[in-house]
């Protein structure tokens, strides 16, 4: 105890008697109690953070994404081979089921197309290992299907995971395996698209699109 080796030795080995009287005024008993329940509040707000981290899934961590986002949809130039961006706003709400979430995200795609609004329903099957989804903008097919949960990694805390799927669809005027890869870290949430076409006589994932969001709300 610091307050002890300090404050009650004078020189020649003698207890100060002031301070010492006021020592023996302490209940230790009483301090080792309110230290304990002091730790023990400690660990009773800690556990829950973690046990949150440990039990998340894909349908938790999506319907954590709650929330208004903004950044930008980015599409890769393969001539520059560069990111081209279009800014964004997202807005997400979770449902009521746990497991669906509708996310409408706008842009701007330029004169010609004006502010595009797309309006993406979500619904993640943990018996099944699916996510299944219907998107829908004006002026289009509603687009809808279902892809499998490949990977599910949960970070530190419910703010921090990575989730991937992967289908096999229409992409352009081909078939392709398309994967999307979405990272949540803190108030950032970035989703980038890969595509496989079939038929091309190559292997490996091409970048198609992603978007790029921070937290506003």
């Amino acid at each position: 105890m610091i307050g002890e080796s300090e404050a009650t030795l004078r020189p020649g080995g003698r207890h100060h008697r002031g301070i010492d009287t006021k020592l023996k005024e302490f209940d230790m008993p009483q301090i080792t109690a309110a230290a304990a329940a002091l730790i023990a509040s400690l660990l009773t707000l800690a556990v829950p953070s973690l046990a949150s981290a440990a039990d998340m899934t894909p349908a938790t961590a999506l319907a954590a994404t709650a929330g208004e986002w903004r950044g930008e949809l980015q599409y890769r130039d393969y001539q520059s081979d560069r990111w081209e961006g279009l800014p964004m706003t997202v807005a997400v709400v979770a449902q009521p089921d746990g497991v669906t979430t509708l996310r409408t995200a706008q842009f701007d795609d330029g004169p010609k197309a004006g502010m595009v609004t797309i309006t993406t329903a979500t619904i993640v099957d943990p018996a099944r290992g699916t996510a299944g989804y219907a998107m829908l903008r004006k002026g289009r097919a509603v687009d809808a299907g279902e892809a499998r949960v490949t990977s599910f990694m949960p970070g530190a805390d419910a703010a921090h995971w990575t989730l991937v799927t992967q289908e096999r669809r229409q992409d352009g005027d081909g078939i392709a395996q398309v994967r999307e890869t979405t990272v949540r870290d803190g108030d950032t949430l970035t989703t980038t698209k890969d595509v496989d076409p079939e038929g091309d006589g190559k292997t490996g994932w091409l970048p198609r699109n992603r978007t790029v969001l921070k937290r506003v709300g």
